[in-house]
């Protein structure tokens, strides 16, 4: 596919966009409104909070400043954006779940790096290891990791408290509320159980190619791009046929979304993607590409792999052999396969949803962002 976000395929309603306005800068446009809109909302909750308990200021400052890191926003912009596609119009409607998804996305986030043990979030320290080190500075009793953690667990509660309250100011209308909410909940209940799944994957052993996209999708491909979809859908009030196609997108776009995230953690550039590569390895992370990997390799070199999965003290010199070996079999060409024929899949779900206008444009532009993404 080419970059341009004028597009005439059979069957394809053109998504004709304005000058001006491509995928990066409708993505760049949303994010400041969202940063904008959020930030202010998280303000005002953090200074009445602060009026009553000043001590908390801890907490809801540290939340404040997580949420100035450079996202992507791209779960809130789907959201938004598909509203859009399909007709949708006022904000008040829209921009309380896309900013509700954005904090359920930090709440996760937070929790993540706790169970992953993880040191750092976009570039910086993360929110459990601010905690320790606030700890620390203020020369505290006790165990400063432990409080680090505990900090961080609640910190993540807040988002999540505050997506819900968000989320439940929005004005939708009626005849669209119980749709959306099972929507909004579904997704909520779905991404901590494929959590677990993720978490207990490496235990369980001997896993199928089948049940690993199960666990990819329940993770983090639904409520990345299949469930901000539908939501945005749902929001508007589409008709089922386009509600069907606009899912089928998500579901396919989603998978290579996690599938693109497994090849990064394994073989992107550290500073680019924001934490070590091989850090998925150190933290046991049994991805499809390991799956494949270990299916192809002899005994002796599948011990390799295996005595390096879950080791949280290896070395980079084993790290870049993992590399090697994962290339040799091709897993890492079988993945990138894989991607490519899922991103074929979403869009020709997009083209049968016969959506329009700049929310069309972004949807399809999207497609072609993951192609090049790095992040």
């Amino acid at each position: 596919m080419s970059g341009t976000m004028s597009v005439e395929e059979p069957g394809r309603k053109p998504a004709t966009l304005e000058a001006g306005t491509d995928f990066s800068g409708l993505l760049v446009t949303f994010r400041d409104r969202l940063e904008a809109d959020l930030m202010a909302w998280v303000e005002a909750k953090r200074q009445a909070t602060k009026a009553e308990l000043p001590a908390t200021d801890e907490l809801t400052g540290v939340l404040s400043e997580f949420l100035l890191r450079d996202g992507k926003r791209l779960r809130p912009a789907l959201v938004y954006y598909s509203y859009r596609a399909c007709g949708g119009s006022s904000d008040p409607v829209v921009m309380p779940v896309a900013m509700a998804v954005e904090l359920l996305h930090t709440y996760l986030l937070v929790h993540d790096d706790i169970m992953d043990h993880a040191e750092t979030r976009r570039g910086e320290p993360a929110v459990h290891v601010l905690f320790s080190d606030l700890h620390r500075a203020r020369g505290w009793q006790g165990d400063a990791d432990h409080f680090g953690t505990s900090a961080g667990i609640l910190l993540g509660d807040l988002a999540e408290s505050y997506a819900m309250e968000l989320y439940s100011s929005s004005e939708m209308p009626e005849a669209v509320r119980g749709d959306v909410r099972s929507c909004f909940s579904t997704m909520c209940q779905e991404v901590i159980v494929g959590q677990y799944l993720e978490m207990t994957a490496g235990y369980r052993g001997n896993l199928s190619e089948e049940e690993l996209l199960r666990i990819l999708q329940m993770k983090s491909g639904r409520y990345s791009v299949e469930r901000p979809v539908e939501l945005g859908g749902l929001l508007a009030g589409a008709p089922a046929a386009t509600l069907d196609a606009l899912t089928r997108y998500g579901i396919r776009l989603g998978e290579a979304f996690q599938l693109q995230d497994d090849l990064l953690g394994m073989f992107g550039d550290a500073e680019t993607v924001g934490k070590p590569v091989g850090a998925d390895l150190a933290e046991g992370k049994y991805t499809v590409l390991i799956h494949h990997a270990l299916q192809k390799l002899p005994p002796a070199e599948r011990a390799v792999v295996e005595r390096s999965l879950g080791n949280a003290e290896v070395r980079e010199a084993e790290v870049v052999e993992v590399q090697r070996l994962i290339e040799s079999v091709g897993a890492r060409q079988r993945v990138v396969e894989m991607i490519e024929t899922r991103m074929k899949a979403a869009d020709e779900a997009l083209a049968e949803a016969r959506v329009e206008g700049p929310g069309a444009g972004f949807l399809l532009g999207l497609i072609d962002y993951l192609h090049g993404r790095e992040r």
